[in-house]
């Protein structure tokens, strides 16, 4: 039996419009629509794309944006000075840093430069270290998308074995907290790991984000289990697929995201449901 599809678009949509609602009573309420601040240093093809996307989901969303597109050239010295400038501006309540930066610049030193407070990302070490103590203000977005997707299936986490591939700082440790606190079991695995296809296959909850194209195959999925595909590979043909078999795997999942239209979709509305919350909570509203 084929799984059943867990539609990122169709969700995103479902959360711009609550956004959509809330950005109007702040509005009501302060005078100001929520506010994010996009800044890309570079020409990287991809990341304009994606920030585009991020503009119109905005739109859509009644958020403010304060669009920055800088040169390759630029300076880190310049990139501080944004901002702080940014982090001082009443009308932001959320900046998004687009990575990667050029490589004469410090990720680690500008990320860090951004307000905790206005951390939409939930890059910030003080914002991971709230969330590994369980007490989150901003989650990252992309873990915090793949939570809703979950949850969005009807699927409880409690109790759920649940196993993530990958241990990066943007997905595979945030989201095995996430999965942590809402009482999963749960196994990261790396390249280290021995008997992964074993270890997968004992996942009733199996995230994958590890960057290698459908590398997730039918053996190593259990059947009945919830697959979500975190990964974005184009192939030599230009086709762009997951870190998941999609096909084959399918057949056995009872749930699966598809690449591209899932986690995509959601990170996106995630980076825009912490920047209305953090609207909310400076207008004392939640």
């Amino acid at each position: 039996m084929a799984a059943r599809l867990i539609d990122g678009k169709a969700l995103a949509l479902q959360v711009r419009e609550r956004l959509a609602t809330e950005s109007a009573a702040v509005l009501a309420k302060t005078g100001m629509r929520p506010g994010l601040a996009t800044i890309l240093v570079g020409d990287d093809p991809a990341s304009h794309l994606y920030v585009k996307s991020k503009q119109k989901a905005c739109d859509a969303a009644g958020i403010y944006i304060d669009d920055h597109k800088l040169p390759t050239s630029t300076v880190q010295a310049e990139l501080l000075a944004l901002i702080e400038k940014e982090n001082a501006d009443p009308k932001i309540h959320g900046i998004l840093i687009q990575l990667p930066l050029p490589k004469h610049i410090d990720s680690k030193v500008v990320l860090e430069a951004v307000s905790p407070d206005k951390d939409a990302d939930g890059f910030h070490p003080y914002n991971f270290g709230r969330l590994v103590e369980g007490h989150p203000v901003f989650e990252a977005c992309t873990p915090k998308g793949v939570i809703k997707m979950i949850e969005s299936t009807g699927v409880s986490i409690e109790g759920k074995r649940a196993v993530v591939l990958g241990r990066s700082n943007i997905v595979g440790k945030p989201l095995a907290l996430m999965l942590l606190q809402r009482h999963a079991t749960v196994t990261i695995c790396h390249s280290k790991t021995k008997d992964l296809p074993g270890v997968c296959r004992e996942a009733e909850l199996l995230l994958v984000a590890i960057g290698k194209a459908k590398f997730v195959t039918a053996d190593m999925v259990q059947d009945g289990a919830v697959v979500i595909d975190v990964g974005t590979n184009r192939l030599p043909n230009g086709k762009v697929v997951g870190d998941v078999d999609f096909e084959p795997v399918s057949q056995k999942a009872a749930w699966i995201s598809p690449v591209p239209g899932g986690v995509g979709p959601m990170t996106i509305a995630m980076l825009l449901d912490n920047t209305v919350e953090s609207a909310k909570r400076k207008a004392g509203m939640m």
